[in-house]
C-alpha cells in the first residue's frame, strides 16, 4: 500500500535535493508543492489524499478546521520545533503526531546584519547605479559610535548585539521581561521602551510574535524615532503596524526600513512597500539557507522513517 507524502511550500524547489528522501521505503510516494496553495478549502482539496504532510514552518496554516477536513492525514511534520500556524491540540485530538525538526540558531541574526549594512551602506542603491552606468550614488553611513536598539534580547538578539559591539556601537535593549543581568551579559544597556525608540540610530526587532507583541511598533513608537533612524524587522511582520510604517516611510518620519517579514506572505505583487525607495525588502529569506534546509528536511526524513517504524521522534504534541 502506497504512503503518500506532500512536501508543502517548497518555493525554491530544493527540498528533494538537500535531503536523502530515497532512504524512505519504496512504497512512499513524494509530491512537492512549490507554490503556495491559497485558501483553506483549496488546501483541504489539494491534500485530502495524503497520509503525511511536511510543512515549512508557518507558511501554510493548519487550524483545527483544516485538520478536521484531512481524512487521510496520519502524520504532520513541521520544520522547526515550534509552529504557531499548526493547531497542535486539534492534531492530538485526532491522534495525529506533529513532529518537528531542528533549525540552525543563527540565520536570522545574520540576515539582520545583512539588512542593517544594506541600509546604512546603501548597497541596493549603489548596485542599481553601477548596473545603470552610474558611480558613487548617495552617501553611506558609519556604524561606529552609533546606537543599536534591540527589541528582544533572546538568543537571536544576543547574537546581533555581539556583532554590534564588534562594530564599536553602543547597544541598548528592551523587552517586557528583560533584566539588567541579561542585558549586561549581552554587552547591552537595559532601557525603557521610550528610551529605546528615542535614542537608537538603528532598531532591530527580535521578539516572538504573539498577542502581547502584535502591533507593538506602531505610530507612536515610530514617531519617537529620530528622523535619521532606521528600523529592521527579521522577526514577524505583525509586530510592526504595517500601515503606520508605510505612513512613516512615505512622510520620512524615519530615514528608512529593512524588512524580511510581512503581514501577508508572500508579499502581494502590488503591495505599496514595493514602490518605496527608502526600504530594503527581502522575501522572508532569513532562514532560507542551504545549511538550514539540509538540516530541517534531513530531520523530516528521519521523522517520517521513525513514524513508519512505529517509533515517532521529536513529537510536539505527545
Amino acid at each position: 500500500m502506497v504512503t503518500r507524502v506532500a512536501i508543502l511550500d517548497d518555493y525554491q524547489n530544493v527540498a528533494l535535493d538537500v535531503a536523502q528522501w530515497d532512504t524512505l521505503p519504496s512504497d512512499v510516494e513524494l509530491t512537492v508543492f512549490d507554490e503556495q496553495i491559497k485558501g483553506e478549502k483549496a488546501v483541504a482539496d489539494a491534500l485530502a489524499g495524503f497520509d503525511i504532510i511536511v510543512a515549512m514552518r508557518e507558511r501554510t496554516p493548519f487550524p483545527a478546521s483544516l485538520i478536521e477536513n484531512l481524512p487521510n492525514l496520519k502524520l504532520l511534520v513541521t520544520t522547526g520545533m515550534r509552529n504557531l500556524a499548526i493547531d497542535i491540540e486539534a492534531a492530538r485530538a485526532r491522534a495525529i503526531p506533529v513532529c518537528g525538526t531542528a533549525l540552525l540558531p543563527y540565520p536570522a541574526a545574520e540576515q539582520a546584519w545583512a539588512l542593517i549594512l544594506a541600509l546604512l551602506k546603501q548597497i541596493p542603491r549603489a548596485d542599481r547605479a553601477m548596473r545603470e552606468g552610474g558611480w558613487q550614488a548617495g552617501f553611506a553611513e558609519g556604524l561606529c559610535g552609533k546606537t543599536l536598539g534591540i527589541l528582544g534580547l533572546g538568543k537571536l538578539g544576543a547574537r546581533v548585539a555581539k556583532v554590534a559591539l564588534a562594530f564599536e556601537m553602543k547597544v541598548i535593549a528592551w523587552s517586557q521581561n528583560l533584566t539588567e543581568e541579561r542585558a549586561k551579559e549581552c554587552g547591552a544597556v537595559k532601557v525603557d521602551k521610550h528610551q529605546l525608540f528615542t535614542e537608537a540610530d538603528v532598531i532591530s526587532v527580535h521578539l516572538v510574535s504573539g498577542p502581547r507583541t502584535r502591533g507593538l511598533v506602531g505610530k507612536r513608537e515610530l514617531g519617537l524615532m529620530k528622523p535619521s533612524a532606521y528600523l529592521v524587522n527579521t522577526a514577524r511582520g505583525p509586530i510592526v503596524d504595517e500601515q503606520a510604517l508605510l505612513d512613516a516611510l512615505r512622510k520620512h518620519v524615519i530615514a528608512g526600513a529593512a524588512l524580511d517579514v510581512f503581514d501577508v506572505e508572500p508579499l502581494p505583487v502590488d503591495h505599496p512597500l514595493r514602490s518605496l525607495d527608502n526600504v530594503v525588502l527581502t522575501g522572508h529569506t532569513g532562514y532560507v539557507m542551504r545549511e538550514n534546509y539540509a538540516l530541517a528536511y534531513g530531520e523530516a526524513v528521519e521523522d517520517i522513517r521513525a513514524w513508519l517504524d512505529g517509533k515517532p521522534i521529536r513529537v510536539l504534541n505527545a
